[in-house]
């Protein structure tokens, strides 16, 4: 199942692995993303810390974790087609794979209809 966050990330987890990307309306507000400094693997992070930074056109912007857990892969094409992002920013363009989930924080996110419902109204609380 794909869960979201407020702050327009994704996370996709199965057999307690989740692997997270910007949302595809996060990409379209971000433009033409130019460059993508990805998490270091085996990072702990908790909730709410910079997962990574995407520069775009527009701006460079802190990626925000949607759980807490543990990175243990990272989308290395990102260092050579950033773009992936927008092109794909929900499939091709993920950003990470954690494991050590902590899942008891799922509560805090929001279903694909639930997030759908949140950026019709602005996307913002």
């Amino acid at each position: 199942m794909r869960y979201f966050s407020e702050e327009h990330v994704w996370i996709a987890i199965r057999n307690g692995k989740g692997t997270l990307g910007i949302s595809a309306y996060a990409a379209e507000e971000l433009g033409e993303i130019t460059f993508v400094e990805l998490p270091e693997v085996g990072s702990v992070l908790e909730q709410g810390d910079t997962l990574c930074v995407v520069e775009s056109a527009k701006a460079a912007t802190d990626v925000i974790t949607p759980l807490s857990g543990t990175v243990r892969a990272v989308n290395t094409a990102l260092n050579r087609n950033p773009d992936l992002m927008n092109q794909s920013p929900e499939t091709d363009g993920w950003i990470c794979r954690m494991d050590d989930l902590d899942e008891d924080e799922l509560s805090s996110l929001m279903s694909e209809d639930d997030y759908e419902a949140f950026i019709e109204g602005g996307g913002e609380e």
